[in-house]
């Protein structure tokens, strides 16, 4: 039922991606005004403790395979309690508009007289790289970077991939752990089998793992770490001008949160 005092909202929010820390304040305020939050399986959940103890707090992510809501389910349930409940934020991993759906949720509740807003988070594209000292471009090794995501819509892997190989180019893969050995036969067609690559599992949370090699073996990396889902995949020579980094992401972990 719709209650007339209410203003149905939706604000779509980046919880950035892992490390709890790397959330903008934007966001933590969203989260505290909400009534109802939904959030997915990659954000951490430590977030939550931001909410309202009045708010409605529900779980609609993927699982294993498994999806506790399909996206029309999650569209529907957005504006209905929207309309009955009024601020609804939802709560996605990294940046809602890289490979999120954000965009298609607004669209969606749009139509229905509901105000949106959007909060940018951090992409996992950038920050897990740069949490391993890994620069996607730097002077005399990459002028840019793809960011590309591994399985498309109908569960192929992108064309664009095929392209960002002929480029000089930083290649940045989401979701590709399962296309892994066509990326990297696309990539010795190219005769870059020298070419650095970086595996990050976890990527900016106490669960981190990493494997580095090349092109040539990465594949045996993968199998000897045991790494998997949910990772990135980093291509390029900049994977060679990795920077030391004191344990930061260590010390933020054992650190209470500020905010």
């Amino acid at each position: 039922m719709h209650n007339i005092n209410v203003i149905p909202k939706l604000t779509v929010v980046g919880a950035g991606p892992g490390d709890p820390d790397l959330i903008t304040l934007k966001a933590i305020k969203a989260i505290k005004d909400a009534k109802v939050i939904l959030y997915d399986a990659l954000i951490n959940e430590v977030l939550l403790d931001y909410a309202s103890p009045k708010a409605e707090v529900i779980f609609v992510g993927k699982r294993k395979g498994c999806y506790a809501y399909q996206q029309e389910q999650i569209n529907e349930l957005i504006v209905a309690r929207a309309k009955s409940h009024g601020h609804v934020v939802r709560l996605k991993g990294g940046d809602p508009f890289i490979f999120g759906r954000g965009a298609e949720e607004l669209d969606y509740v749009q139509q229905f007289g509901v105000e949106t807003y959007m909060v940018p988070g951090i992409s996992s594209a950038l920050a897990v790289p740069a949490y391993q000292g890994i620069p996607l471009t730097k002077r005399g090794s990459s002028e840019g970077f793809w960011v590309i995501t591994g399985t498309t819509k109908f569960h192929q892997l992108s064309n664009d991939v095929a392209l960002a190989a002929k480029s000089a180019a930083t290649v940045v893969i989401l979701m590709g752990m399962g296309k892994l050995q066509e990326i990297v036969k696309i990539f010795i067609e190219e005769g870059k089998q020298n070419v650095p690559v970086a595996i990050i599992q976890n990527g900016t949370t106490k669960e981190e793992q990493f494997g580095i090699g090349n092109i040539a073996n990465i594949c045996d990396v993968v199998a000897e770490k045991q790494l998997a889902s949910p990772a990135i995949i980093v291509i390029g020579e900049v994977v060679k001008e990795r920077t030391k980094l004191n344990s930061l992401a260590s010390e933020i972990n054992q650190n209470a949160l500020i905010v």
